[in-house]
């Protein structure tokens, strides 16, 4: 399927700084890559300008938007690193609206390669304030996906963001986990980033059929509130196909119930933007 049938026009430059959103869980297999993918492609759906950055050093977000390894020439690496500008390291997609600073193998060399830099935990901050075009300015939305462990590599995300996002998988480990990040968020705010705030928390791999999807779902609304999404991301065969096939499930299939979760969830995520910045 074309973008054409996805993808609105894109608009002009925004004019306020970009809302920079952590894609974090440090329980891996919780959605977290394929919601930050998806998240974008949506957001860039209905309109918003989208940069992705792949924090995680196996690169799975420039996959599943299709930049092959061998074409990543500058990523995040040469940012965090050798202080190349977000502008010189943004890939345009296949998405109109939606760019992103691939990952490959060196990130994992970063937290030695820094160990006596200075502002370590801050490059990416830095990256992203630089003025105008060169820095993050173009963009509405700024979604980073971390990795799912806590090393500077997610201390870099987090003292860039204005609130963490996090994919909360439907089973009977999730809050475990989330205990976990909970205590990394509090760490960060008294460390590195006091504005810090938990964005929202999504429910992935959603299944109606299991009992104890709705159970976890139900315990993680009663304890946090408004600070989960109505949406819910179920299941869904086509959401998992989709990454090897190099594109987003809204690429690849827009009419499957994955695609219209993401669509959704894009809806809400804009609309809390919209109250926040009119409060």
């Amino acid at each position: 399927m074309g973008t054409s049938n996805v993808v609105s026009m894109t608009k002009t430059a925004p004019v306020r700084p970009p809302r920079v959103l952590a894609v974090s869980n440090q329980k891996g297999g919780v959605g977290k890559t394929t919601t930050a993918i998806n998240l974008g492609t949506a957001l860039a759906a209905i309109g918003e300008r989208v940069l992705i950055v792949d924090m995680d050093p196996q690169g799975n977000a420039s996959t599943g938007l299709g930049v092959p390894r061998e074409t990543r020439r500058i990523t995040i690496y040469d940012v965090i690193v050798d202080g190349r500008s977000v502008h010189d390291a943004a890939v345009t997609t296949a998405v109109p609206g939606l760019d992103i600073i691939p990952a490959d193998a060196d990130m994992s060399g970063v937290e030695i390669e820094l160990s006596q830099a200075d502002r370590r935990s801050f490059r990416l901050r830095d990256a992203l304030a630089g003025q105008g075009q060169n820095g993050s300015a173009r963009y509405d939305y700024v979604l980073i996906d971390c990795p799912p462990s806590l090393n500077l590599l997610t201390l870099n995300a987090m003292a860039a963001a204005d609130g963490v996002l996090v994919p909360l998988q439907c089973e009977f480990f999730a809050l475990e986990g989330l205990t976990q990040l909970m205590k990394t968020i509090e760490m960060v705010r008294q460390s590195l980033n006091p504005s810090l705030e938990i964005q929202g928390l999504v429910l992935t791999m959603y299944d109606r059929r299991n009992a104890l999807s709705g159970q976890v779902a139900a315990d993680v609304r009663a304890h946090f509130g408004d600070k989960v999404y109505e949406a819910v991301i179920p299941r869904n065969v086509r959401v998992s196909e989709a990454p090897s096939f190099g594109k987003p499930v809204l690429i690849y299939d827009l009419k499957c119930t994955g695609s219209q979760a993401y669509l959704r969830l894009a809806k809400e995520v804009v609309g809390r933007e919209r109250r926040r910045l009119a409060a």
